[in-house]
């Protein structure tokens, strides 16, 4: 038990370190502010017509009438982008930071977000543009190939294989057993449900959904998550509207706290300004995973006349996680109070949740929520693990992946799994490493190629004729 003690402080002491003020937080906001400066605010001003071309437009036309080559539309591939981020992360996560860090944890997120979006966009394209045919003639995209292809010489190699290791390994903690647990233990603590019994449920969802390859996963998110953000979004704003008055006070919170601390009160032990930044930061790029590259991945395989188009709806998907999903959150939890109720994470929303019109349901609510949050999460993930194990391995290694992955869920559905959560944290922030050193090395070809683009096509609604179309490397 020493040994598996030394293991679990080491494997702390690295989540600490990477995800600490160090290293990723300033890293991650640094690479973020920098590239919005190359960009000259890009996600600020084309914010409205990227969201027009993601949400309503929904896909290109075919390459046959002039349009870019791909597996699944670009509203797919933002949708299964959506399904990886937004994640448990959006209810326990959001409510962590402010239990910890106090209300001005929440505008700390939203600067994370609001920069992040330049990295979203940035990696988006990079995938785009240098995305592959593999031997199935499916697109293959994201760090593990833009890092090879963009940045010549040994450097680039050693980049991509780190983030394909990396990343396929953190598929199997972030990206299913730890949220097949949150799952199992939700619904077990709610409703009675044996957490054996969720995780088969959650084997023979996941394994016929994955079986389709990213054509049935793209038709699936498609589907699946505007409805569950839908659904916590509406039942968000049932107790927004019962404590409507709480409203302006809660902002002025946010914004006052994060440069002020917050005051012990209730519950809450108080905090400081560097507190509010810490766990407002990390918590905010774990929810979005701006920077980390994982979007990228999905970005690669969709439809589109040229990357800029891709890069522009890719990067909506860090708005509406963050700025609209992870707000509703921190408003629920500020305004009814429940940030001092000295409750922790997922218990803490359902506290606030239970607040107003779903006095009764509240707990039911938040269960519902994250097991729509986290099931999706698993779809979305379980395509980047397999996408980057196949650049490693080659194709021969997908249905294997696929099938490991699956059962996966089980083993997550039903263990304690304290030591995987550090393990998962240690590698989704070791992802984003080589993928940030990429994203600033190739800032200039993203700057110079998007300038370009946007000079002819500004308001994204030009035909497909008037456009330069690409091709994939085959």
């Amino acid at each position: 038990m020493r040994g598996v003690d030394s293991f679990a402080d080491f494997i702390a002491a690295a989540s600490s370190f990477v995800w600490g003020p160090f290293l990723l937080i300033p890293l991650l906001l640094g690479t973020g502010l920098y590239l919005t400066i190359r960009l000259k605010g890009l996600q600020f001003r084309k914010l409205g017509p990227a969201l027009r071309l993601g949400l309503l437009q929904r896909k290109e036309a075919s390459a046959g009438d002039g349009g870019g080559e791909g597996d699944i539309s670009h509203y797919q591939a933002l949708t299964t982008a959506l399904a990886a981020t937004v994640g448990v992360g959006n209810i326990a996560g959001v409510a962590t930071a402010i239990g910890i860090g106090g209300p001005g944890a929440l505008f700390w997120m939203w600067v994370t977000g609001l920069l992040g979006m330049a990295s979203k966009y940035s990696e988006a394209f990079l995938g785009s543009k240098f995305r592959v045919v593999d031997e199935k003639g499916e697109q293959r995209g994201g760090p593990q190939e833009y890092l090879k292809r963009g940045i010549r010489g040994p450097l680039g190699t050693i980049l991509a294989v780190a983030f394909a290791v990396f990343a396929a390994l953190a598929a199997f903690g972030i990206g299913n057993m730890t949220q097949t647990n949150t799952i199992a233990q939700s619904l077990d603590d709610t409703f009675g449900v044996p957490p054996l019994a969720t995780g088969i449920v959650i084997v023979l969802f996941v394994g016929v959904v994955l079986l389709g390859g990213i054509k049935r996963i793209g038709a699936v998110t498609a589907s699946f998550v505007p409805t569950m953000i839908l659904f916590y979004i509406l039942a968000g704003l049932l107790v927004l509207g019962a404590n409507v008055t709480a409203i302006p006070d809660a902002l002025a919170l946010v914004f006052t706290d994060a440069f002020t601390g917050t005051a012990a009160t209730g519950g809450f032990v108080g905090s400081t300004v560097a507190l509010a930044l810490q766990f407002g930061v990390a918590r905010g790029l774990f929810s979005n995973e701006s920077g980390l590259g994982s979007a990228a991945i999905v970005a690669a395989a969709a439809k589109t006349h040229h990357p800029v188009r891709q890069g522009l709806v890719s990067m909506t998907q860090t708005f509406i996680d963050t700025i609209v999903v992870v707000s509703f959150t921190g408003l629920v939890i500020i305004t009814s109070g429940a940030w001092t109720s000295g409750e922790e994470g997922a218990a803490m929303t359902s506290t606030a949740m239970s607040s107003g019109p779903l006095a009764q349901f509240g707990g039911a609510v938040v269960a519902i929520a994250v097991v729509f949050f986290a099931l999706s999460t698993v779809i979305g993930w379980a395509y980047y693990g397999e996408r980057c194990a196949t650049s490693l391995f080659g194709i021969r290694v997908s249905l294997p992946y696929r099938a490991i992955f699956t059962l996966v869920c089980l083993v997550g559905a039903v263990w304690e799994l304290d030591l995987v959560w550090g393990v998962a944290d240690v590698l989704n922030g070791l992802m984003a490493l080589p993928n940030l050193v990429g994203l600033l090395l190739l800032s200039g070809l993203i700057a110079r190629e998007t300038r370009a683009y946007l000079a002819k096509d500004p308001d994204l609604t030009d035909p497909p004729a008037a456009l330069e179309d690409f091709a994939p490397v085959r």
